[in-house]
């Protein structure tokens, strides 16, 4: 029997990042560690919680998150979270800085390493629920960290692997769609195809989670409509609003499971010198895991037409590339700067994921290499 839960509290609307001074005292914290990176600092936001904390509020700074978060990376803010007396964390940026935030706070509390925590590892039993109280406000609209139980890490070992927990899950999200007015139009695009990857895949998974399900549903209506106009037009706030929704939507229901996007795009990511976009690889993946899944998927792909708004008889894949090609991203992985020697591998890393399990068509490392040929290009 399935369990179905939403367990967090969200704030969203325009002008949300108002209320961060009463959400940290709502939460009886009174000296956070802000964890975000050097391009939100650079664009102002940080400033812009800092004002908004006064002098009520004393924080101290952690803004070395690096783009895919790295097990490194969480023990050196786990110990500025220690050293400054923090009594709580306030992650500020994209997926990267939520995720690396969530297992940084799980390190502080319980020590030890991230992967004795990852999923695959058997770390699900493991998190304790006495984690440091956790307000996520999202300055991209993607991952949707901010109300998702999980946070994907690349291990000192190389693999890039998923902690998930419901004690993960941060205390309060506050959603503001002004915070992404200023994000650049290929940052845009990646970010967004990861809210809409995660809407196609939960739908398409095979577990029975209907609420999950008809919020995909949601996300993906409004994500396909607003997408090309954030992009075109940043400061388009209905489309922002709508792309902000998508992306919380898509992290709400994908508790019912991801698959092989996913499953290849997260050892993809573990390569540090390639610093891939995660939502841009999912956007290169997706046609070819929807050819290979098309078998398993046929009710399914016939309702992910009406949402898009295609043809009875349209072809889904065909229609992924197009629309990733008129967001100004790249299609292949070898345009992505992938290196061809590194496939094999990649395979065989991806059946060992946390989210090849869910995938809607049961995959072999085979399987995995012949996507990933024919992705890239």
């Amino acid at each position: 029997m399935p369990t179905i839960s939403y367990l967090t509290t969200i704030q969203f609307d325009f002008g949300a990042v108002a209320g961060v001074r009463d959400a940290c005292q709502s939460l009886g914290i009174t000296r956070p560690l802000i964890v975000t990176d050097q391009g939100v600092v650079q664009a102002g936001l940080l400033q812009r919680i800092t004002d908004r904390l006064g002098n009520v509020i004393a924080a101290d700074v952690f803004d070395d998150t690096p783009a895919n978060p790295t097990e490194a990376a969480c023990r050196l803010c786990a110990e500025r979270y220690v050293e400054s007396g923090a009594d709580g964390i306030i992650a500020l940026g994209g997926g990267s800085a939520m995720d690396l935030a969530k297992t940084a706070g799980l390190l502080a509390a319980q020590g030890g390493k991230a992967g004795d925590y990852a999923m695959v590892e058997g770390g699900v039993a493991r998190i304790r629920p006495d984690q440091p109280p956790l307000i996520a406000i999202p300055t991209t609209a993607g991952t949707g960290s901010e109300v998702g139980r999980g946070a994907v890490v690349v291990l000192d070992d190389g693999r890039k692997l998923a902690l998930v927990s419901p004690h993960l899950i941060p205390k309060l999200a506050i959603v503001d769609p002004e915070l992404t007015l200023d994000l650049p139009p290929l940052l845009t695009a990646g970010t967004g195809m990861d809210a809409i990857s995660h809407c196609i895949e939960t739908f398409t998974a095979p577990s029975h989670n209907p609420p999950a399900e008809a919020i995909a549903m949601d996300g993906l209506y409004r994500a396909v409509r607003a997408l090309p106009r954030a992009v075109a037009d940043g400061h388009d706030r209905a489309a922002r609003f709508d792309m902000a929704m998508a992306a919380m939507e898509g992290a709400m229901a994908f508790q019912k499971g991801l698959g092989a996007i996913h499953a290849l795009a997260h050892p993809l990511g573990a390569f540090e010198e390639l610093r891939l976009h995660h939502g841009t690889l999912n956007a290169v993946l997706m046609p070819e895991v929807l050819r290979f899944n098309a078998p398993a998927i046929q009710p399914r792909l016939r309702r992910l037409r009406q949402v898009i708004g295609l043809a009875e008889d349209a072809d889904l894949a065909a229609w992924a590339e197009r629309f990733t090609a008129a967001l100004g991203l790249p299609t292949t992985l070898r345009a992505m700067g992938v290196p061809e020697a590194v496939l094999d591998g990649v395979a065989e890393a991806a059946t060992k994921d946390h989210t090849h399990a869910t995938n809607a068509r049961p995959a072999t490392a085979d399987d995995y290499r012949r996507i990933l040929r024919a992705s890239y290009g």
